[in-house]
């Protein structure tokens, strides 16, 4: 049950009941909602379409971040505005182009964190009625953080729950969605309470899900791999230095994941990917490593991505297409690639307990 379920009052007074009136307000007082709790999920974002001025906007929002690349303006603008931003919306246009969903226009990403969104809701709905309201938003592009926080405003909602889809901390992931989002609160003229959803990267059920998607998958193929490399998303090895949590979060996932398989140790190797700019990079990097596997005489190999809550560019293009190949051009026979959990029944499962537990004293 929720605390705001048939709730009859706000902190200006009663309410009169089915005018969302308050009884002794003046005629000219705005409408008063019944009181929900929002949960809004956040993923990192996607481009509108992959032609280069969309793909443009995105990239110089997402690039422009100082959470993603931390280097001075002085010295990072010009080179991003005059450099990168004249090349990279042709490559990463014909990139998001091989992967987009034609059907509904729109990108993989987008389609997933859709879908996620409206069986969270439904789970949700289905225990606590219909005073929680459940939303998502993007980081980067749209819908925006900010209109979806004003959404949930105007909805009612006096409580916020905000969930960066994001098993492991980092500050480039988790960090900035949480900004974005304090910002959004400070245009609003009451703000609600709210709270943030840290990492989940050792929930058990996050790694039940984590480790039935590896049993699916093996089941379905004539002979095992010889190796599991669990690859995650990159990060300049300064920001390990410098206190960020997210590489041993990502260790301790392999393990858990390993000790779940109940596997040998060395089963599952932890590797990194996207690489970008001229700084030394968490290693072991994935396409290096793959290939070397493949010379070592690994001829058969899988990939899970278990940073990715949804499948994107950096799964669909990046380990299916330019690591896959890295594989195949070292000697590599067989490269099986296994899904991120997207909207998996047990993924939804594992998402609806961490929020759950995030509501508790929210709900009765």
């Amino acid at each position: 049950m929720l605390d705001a379920q048939n709730r009859t009052t706000s902190a200006q007074g009663l309410v009169t009941p089915g005018t969302g009136r308050l009884a002794h307000a003046l005629a000219s007082h705005p409408p008063v909602r019944q009181a929900k709790i929002g949960v809004l999920v956040a993923n990192l974002g996607t481009p509108d379409n992959y032609d280069y001025w969309s793909m443009r906007r995105y990239l110089n929002e997402f690039l422009s971040d100082k959470r993603v690349v931390d280097y001075s303006a002085w010295i990072w603008q010009p080179l991003l505005q005059l450099v990168i931003l004249s090349k990279r919306p042709f490559s990463s246009g014909a990139n998001y182009k091989l992967i987009w969903n034609h059907e509904k226009n729109e990108s993989p990403l987008l389609t997933i964190t859709k879908d996620q969104t409206r069986k969270i809701a439904e789970a949700l709905q289905s225990t606590h009625g219909d005073g929680v309201m459940v939303d998502f938003c993007m980081r980067y592009g749209n819908p925006s953080t900010e209109s979806k926080v004003r959404a949930m405003v105007d909805a009612g909602c006096e409580k916020i729950l905000f969930f960066p889809l994001y098993p492991h901390y980092a500050g480039a992931t988790s960090g900035t969605a949480n900004d974005q989002f304090f910002r959004a609160l400070m245009k609003e003229k009451r703000q609600p309470a709210v709270r943030t959803v840290a990492e989940y990267f050792d929930h058990p059920l996050y790694i039940e899900a984590l480790a039935k998607s590896v049993e699916t998958a093996y089941a379905a193929l004539p002979e095992k791999p010889d190796v599991l490399v669990a690859s995650y998303h990159g990060m300049p090895q300064r920001y390990l230095m410098e206190g960020d949590p997210y590489h041993c979060q990502c260790q301790k996932t392999s393990r858990l994941l390993r000790e779940r398989l109940g596997w040998e140790k060395g089963a599952i190797d932890t590797t990194f990917q996207s690489v970008f700019g001229p700084e030394e990079w968490l290693k072991p990097y994935t396409v290096e490593h793959v290939a070397e596997l493949a010379k070592q005489g690994k001829k058969r190999i899988a990939v899970i991505a278990p940073a990715f809550s949804a499948d994107c560019i950096e799964t669909l293009e990046e380990i299916n297409g330019e690591i896959r190949e890295a594989f195949e051009h070292a000697g590599g026979e067989s490269f099986t690639y296994i899904p991120c959990l997207n909207d998996d029944d047990a993924h939804i499962t594992a998402l609806c307990a961490v929020i759950t537990e995030n509501l508790s004293g929210w709900l009765r």
